[in-house]
């Protein structure tokens, strides 16, 4: 029997042993590159909770605000998203929001309420409104709740 030379087609092909072993490797990198993207974004995600609960709005906030308003009305607009943040952080997950009921902004917590606080102290005697509404709805459920405020002349 006539061994295949060193150089001949049998010794550029890899066993499927190899192949099978170089496919799991992969497949394996590729499940801790995911595991490692999905601890990120759930580090960010309790970031976000906690800021959103225990941090106050600050006056870079208020700055952000202050220019959404003053680029809306330069635009001819007015009403100006100023706020959002996830349904859920409601403690009915929007549906009060989501259904235009009397005492909406009682289900609200955190930084939202503050919003609406500070709204109320000091937006709402100059003449502003504010309307809270559901900007989307993922999988057919309220998403993220959106705060505008509104400085239209009154209707007479």
């Amino acid at each position: 029997m006539v061994e295949p030379k060193a150089d001949g087609p049998r010794s550029t092909i890899e066993s499927a042993e190899d192949l099978r072993k170089r496919a799991l490797e992969l497949q394996l990198a590729e499940m801790d590159r995911e595991d490692k993207i999905k601890e990120r974004e759930a580090k960010k995600h309790a970031e976000f909770v906690e800021d959103f609960f225990k941090k106050h709005i600050g006056d870079n906030e208020r700055a952000v605000i202050k220019r959404l308003v003053m680029k809306a009305a330069a635009d001819g607009k007015f009403e100006a998203m100023v706020y959002s943040f996830p349904s859920s952080f409601c403690t009915d997950s929007g549906r009060a929001i989501n259904n235009s009921l009397a005492g909406w902004q009682n289900t609200l917590q955190g930084r939202a309420k503050e919003v609406y606080d500070l709204f109320e102290a000091v937006a709402k005697p100059q003449g502003y409104t504010l309307k809270a509404m559901v900007i989307n709805f993922p999988g057919g459920i309220p998403g993220d709740i959106g705060f505008f405020l509104g400085w239209e002349p009154p209707v007479e």
